[in-house]
């Protein structure tokens, strides 16, 4: 006799909270106590719910975890990328979880990367670091730094083993192979060599796990004589610190949501005073890089999407124009080599490089043979070159790798991601898919480009089921990408789509300030209709269509689980920031004063209060009839905490008990799931299966 799972109920503790004149209710306030045993038990609890409601998807989901596998050459070698006299590049091993990171010298008269077309080490390889290794005996396993020395020497590279990403900093000697005696812990991403590799500059956080510090190690010191090189006081500021690709300059980093401050200390002077560029104003935004006599500076002062100027980099002062601004091009960063110049922009929703020489002249774009499509610069290290290496890819185009001759253009494809057969023995053929860009009509008139994906024999009557992302936050761009995973959709007849709301950054900084801080309800409302217009024009239909994000993508998904629940038969809600307005209430969480200027400040300024209790997922719950609901968390995300969607989910049974609501939380992970690329496959291949479930597919 079995004993049926129980559907969990969360006690309700009414918890109070006063602002601006406005009393709220929290009953799920105590599901925030991370430690409280009763916490933790809720959430095994949802966890033991969740199996069993998917109990029937299991062979679904080693079906589909097979597909990604069998489609994945699992021992892989990346292209190696030259950094001086060696070759550096990571393979994947069949069977393990993490990358080998590796490098093997340069050998006399080679040019071109050494090619390893299965996998296989390449002969004279030095190993670096084992991620296998590194992560034995550990549920987690992640890299923050890894960071090889100007001279080739020494490697700087830190670990997570619980998903928190707060690290411990080591140094390797790559001469010897043997670690060296400093560790430091609880360090963040992002670390500086100086030009003779003694010393190396790394960031911590403060109590509110806010990157605010940046600090100077001489090697072969103890950590706890390591100097404050810059500590920021801002709460709304993070810094961060990397060595310019010239090896000339250290650069700090500062940056809050829409003003920025870099300060430079001489690579060969590394304990001398850091200098400022430009000092900060409100609204003013740059970022600097390196070239010979000058820092180049990208700015929008003035210049919404951008301009590029230069200054001193001996006496840094009046910047000097090199290219003006031109609304609709968005210029988001550039690259200096000691020759050219190039600029990676965004264009008409695309993504573009621009090529200009030292010497002058107007330069040239990039061309490629896509209509739609992600390209950019790869790792180029070396200052001192004549090519520049390229990825690129679409919707139907695995992740390529080129080599670029900024000199006579040549183009070289030295890799194309190979997609193995899956288990059927069925080769991948991109001519078997198509990709398209459709427009949908938001409620004030504006157009919202979408990007699509299907096989070419899905139909257009409105039979096909679909999923739709989105995210539309921090002006961050849902480019076109390839997924091995989504194949295994795509080939039951799913369409896959893309949402290009306002909110994100793919037309420019204007689409982004339309969507954020009294603006924000344009992201989700632009979400919802793209929904509709996928069924009207015939891609899909309501109850066959449904809708997945995470992060602030999540948030998106609450707010519109709200809004139009009607538009979706189903919701994937992965980490998601459904409870924003207690969050940013509360300046002692992780990262809230510095999410102000995205999100508005709700303790200052009523109406930013009153507009975001209007939005906020976990505060509109009521009893209607919801889409199905899986969220998706991990216990030690440091981004979005656990509770949001703990608390959103026992909400969301309490009020509207008819509708069908999953949590599945890692007990051991961080703001990116599972850390291993087979448990990631797993995870995929568990979203992928209820999404067939939900729309009809199995």
């Amino acid at each position: 006799m079995t004993t049926e799972t129980p559907v969990p109920v969360a006690r309700q503790v009414p918890t109070e909270r006063v602002h601006h004149g406005v009393t709220v209710v929290d009953e799920y306030a105590w599901l925030a106590t991370k430690d409280d045993p009763e916490t933790i038990n809720y959430l095994k609890a949802e966890n033991a719910w969740t199996e069993s409601r998917t109990a029937h998807l299991a062979e679904l989901r080693t079906e589909l975890f097979e597909e990604i596998r069998r489609r994945t050459q699992e021992t892989d070698l990346s292209v190696p990328t030259r950094k001086g006299r060696h070759w550096y590049y990571s393979r994947t091993v069949e069977g393990k979880q993490y990358g080998v990171h590796c490098r093997r010298p340069v050998r006399d008269g080679e040019t071109t990367p050494p090619i390893s077309p299965d996998g296989a080490p390449l002969d004279g390889e030095e190993v670096l670091l084992d991620g296998n290794l590194l992560a034995e005996g550990h549920d987690f396993f992640s890299l923050g730094a890894f960071d090889v020395s100007p001279d080739g020497r020494f490697l700087a590279y830190s670990t997570d083993f619980s998903g928190k990403e707060r690290f411990t900093l080591r140094i390797k000697d790559l001469s010897t192979g043997e670690l060296l005696p400093d560790e430091i812990p609880d360090t963040f991403y992002g670390t500086a060599w100086a030009a003779d590799a003694s010393v190396l500059f790394y960031v911590t956080v403060d109590d509110a796990w806010r990157p605010h510090r940046v600090w100077r190690h001489v090697l072969g010191t103890a950590a706890a004589d390591d100097v404050v090189v810059h500590s920021e006081d801002d709460e709304r500021f993070w810094v961060g610190v990397e060595l310019t690709r010239s090896e000339r300059f250290i650069l700090i980093d500062i940056a809050s949501k829409i003003t920025s401050e870099v300060r430079v200390i001489p690579a060969g002077n590394p304990t001398g005073e850091p200098a400022v560029i430009a000092p900060r104003r409100q609204g003013v935004e740059y970022s600097v890089e390196h070239h010979g006599h000058r820092f180049l500076i990208l700015h929008n002062d003035g210049a919404e999407d951008f301009a590029l100027a230069y200054t001193s980099a001996d006496a840094p002062g009046d910047w000097v124009p090199l290219i003006a601004h031109s609304p609709g091009t968005r210029l988001e960063s550039v690259d200096a080599f000691a020759d050219h110049l190039v600029v990676t922009l965004r264009a008409n929703g695309l993504t573009g490089l621009r090529v200009l020489p030292v010497g002058g002249g107007d330069g040239h774009g990039i061309e490629f043979p896509e209509p739609l499509h992600t390209a950019g610069l790869d790792s180029n290290p070396e200052y001192r070159t004549g090519r520049v290496r390229l990825r690129y890819t679409s919707l139907v185009t695995p992740d390529s790798v080129y080599d670029y001759d900024l000199v006579t253009r040549e183009m070289t494809l030295l890799r194309r991601r190979p997609v193995l057969p899956g288990p059927d023995g069925r080769e991948y053929r991109p001519e078997d898919y198509e990709q398209h860009r459709d427009w949908a009509l938001a409620d004030d008139g504006t157009k919202v480009p979408i990007s699509l994906v299907c096989r070419r024999d899905t139909p257009r009557d409105g039979s096909a089921p679909c999923v739709i992302y989105g995210y539309g936050s921090y002006e961050a761009s849902m480019d076109p990408w390839f997924s091995v995973g989504r194949l295994s959709l795509l080939d039951r007849g799913v369409i896959f789509a893309v949402a290009h709301i306002r909110g994100g950054g793919e037309l420019g900084r204007s689409w982004y300030e339309q969507g954020k801080l009294l603006a924000k309800k344009n992201t989700f409302t632009d979400f919802v209709a793209c929904a509709r217009h996928l069924a009207k024009a015939g891609w899909t239909s309501s109850d066959r269509l449904l809708a997945r994000g995470g992060s602030a993508g999540g948030l998106l998904m609450g707010a519109v689980a709200n809004l139009a629940p009607d538009a979706f038969t189903a919701i994937v809600a992965q980490v998601p920031f459904v409870d924003a307005l207690s969050t940013i209430l509360d300046p002692s969480l992780p990262l809230t004063v510095t999410e102000w200027e995205e999100w508005g400040n709700p303790l200052a300024d009523p109406e930013v209060y009153a507009y975001m209790k209007s939005y906020t997922p976990y505060e509109n719950v009521a009893d209607r009839d919801y889409p199905a609901i899986l969220a998706m968390t991990s216990l030690n995300d440091t981004r979005v905490l656990y509770h949001e969607p703990a608390k959103w989910i026992a909400r969301l049974r309490a009020l509207a008990p008819q509708g069908e609501y999953l949590l599945k939380t890692e007990m051991e992970a961080g703001h990116g799931g599972p850390s291993g690329r087979y448990d990631a496959w797993r995870e995929e291949a568990f979203v992928n299966a209820w999404t067939l479930d939900r729309i009809g597919r199995i």
